[in-house]
């Protein structure tokens, strides 16, 4: 029987800038540590993750992947350069390594080499918090920089399309892209949605700054970004979450680069998106066949109802489930038929009838979203805790610290979920709201395009439910 032991090597480099052994160097020396102690080392359990950051084990697949090995039994240790490169979290680094104990894998450290007994166990506590608060301090002392420079209008990442940077550091004006982003917010301000203004620039052969096609997302950002006023945004997002932080976390401050848009022209864009309640499975207007198309439902099943035109007849509508034979009654209704039922609820429309729902943009029912994600990853944090508490990893007065402070963190987070409060209504608001309806009620029966008039309708139209038993509409009016 071979006195060797298996072991598992695990390199890791956030990136390539910082100040640390390039993974070559790493795993030659790993290799040198193995074979002078006696570790045999097989190609398939060298790991590595390049420009990964050690703060978040979940987004680490190599990490993963040798951890399931591990619990395979199928070497006795994991050899790594420093702690650090194992983890830069202490709580993460302490629930994997009494993980791993439990399946008699040990992390060993080739560059920190620590004693056996309870004091080699606290010099490698303080190793870990060393490497978490070197970890932490460092990002917050790049935050505070970069956010001093923003304050000043600094710039701090690549010029957006549009703009291109010159040897003094000031973005300049790329005429050529510039018409690309005129394009974008007059196309907007006249009625088009997101995916028919990206679908037009894909036509003319346009591409983004990567060379790419354009995308409904691409319009999007474009739209809302303030550097196209002159303006320097830092902050923006969380990118680790990929979600748009609060708007008094970001920072907006004037630059020194040249308009492309007009003050008057971006705010004008800032309040048709916030204006607009945009549900996140409807289609856009440019895949319409008529302006009824995805606001229209069944009022049997609540689909959709579809738009058809057999050859050389008239068009209409069919509820998408009866089409695939899911319900009995048929909801079929002549497409000029049902225009006129639409028309007749707008032009009898008072402000003694009129109701409507005061809905969230589609941005705040986005961060909605991100806020239970943030929810459900603090529980699962917090077992994590608990089970550090459980297995004598942490004493009572380690756990009830980091409780308390995931219950601050839950607590933030709901208050952000729930200090959202609707607009009073008011009789003045009623007023603008049906001269509103009475304007889209004129465009629907106008010779304007069919994107035209299913954007404005949308612009005050949640859902339009069809009664075929009395012909009858019950329309879902809305305002943000």
């Amino acid at each position: 029987m071979s006195n060797l032991n298996t072991a598992a090597l695990y390199i890791r480099v956030s990136t390539s800038k910082q100040e640390e052994l390039s993974p070559d160097a790493q795993k030659r020396l790993l290799l040198e540590y193995a074979k002078k102690n006696n570790y045999d080392v097989e190609p398939a359990h060298i790991y590595l993750e390049n420009g990964i950051s050690g703060r978040n084990a979940e987004k680490r697949p190599s990490f993963q992947k040798m951890i399931a090995c591990a619990k395979n039994k199928e070497f006795d240790a994991i050899l790594v350069w420093k702690f650090s490169r194992f983890a830069r979290n202490q709580e993460e680094s302490i629930v994997y390594k009494s993980l791993l104990a439990k399946y008699n894998v040990s992390v060993v450290s080739i560059s920190e080499p620590i004693i056996e007994g309870p004091f080699g166990g606290l010099i490698e506590r303080i190793i870990e918090w060393f490497d978490e608060f070197y970890s932490v301090n460092l990002a917050t002392e790049v935050k505070r920089g970069m956010t001093e420079k923003a304050l000043r209008g600094g710039y701090q990442s690549y010029a957006p399309i549009g703009y291109d940077y010159s040897p003094g550091g000031i973005p300049q004006i790329n005429q050529d892209e510039a018409v690309i982003i005129r394009y974008v917010f007059d196309s907007y301000l006249d009625g088009m949605d997101y995916s028919t203004i990206a679908r037009n620039l894909n036509i003319k052969g346009y591409v983004t700054k990567r060379g790419n096609p354009f995308e409904l997302r691409t319009i999007r950002y474009i739209l809302k970004n303030p550097f196209y006023t002159g303006k320097v945004r830092w902050n923006r997002a969380t990118h680790s979450a990929y979600t748009e932080n609060p708007e008094d976390e970001i920072i907006i401050a004037d630059g020194k680069h040249e308009p492309i848009i007009s003050d008057e022209t971006f705010n004008a864009v800032q309040k048709r998106i916030e204006s607009e309640f945009k549900p996140s499975k409807r289609k856009g207007v440019g895949f319409t066949k008529h302006w009824l198309c995805g606001v229209l439902k069944c009022g049997i099943c609540g689909s959709n109802m579809t738009y058809y035109q057999p050859a050389g007849k008239n068009g209409g509508f069919q509820c998408y489930k009866y089409s695939k034979g899911q319900h009995k009654q048929s909801c079929y209704i002549n497409v000029f038929k049902m225009e006129q039922i639409v028309f007749g609820v707008f032009e009898n429309l008072t402000i003694d009838n009129l109701n409507y729902t005061i809905l969230p943009k589609k941005e705040l029912t986005s961060n909605m979203e991100e806020y239970k994600k943030q929810l459900k990853a603090l529980s699962k944090k917090e077992k994590r805790i608990k089970d550090a508490y459980l297995n004598e990893i942490d004493t009572l007065e380690e756990y009830k610290e980091n409780k308390r402070t995931l219950q601050e963190e839950r607590e933030r987070i709901e208050r952000m979920m729930f200090e959202q409060t609707p607009a009073e209504d008011s009789l003045e608001k009623r007023q603008a709201f049906l001269e509103q309806c009475h304007n889209v009620c004129t465009v629907l029966k106008s010779d304007a395009d069919l994107e035209h008039k299913a954007s404005v309708l949308r612009s005050v139209v949640k859902d339009i439910t069809f009664d075929k038993e009395n012909e009858s509409v019950d329309i879902t009016f809305y305002t943000s």
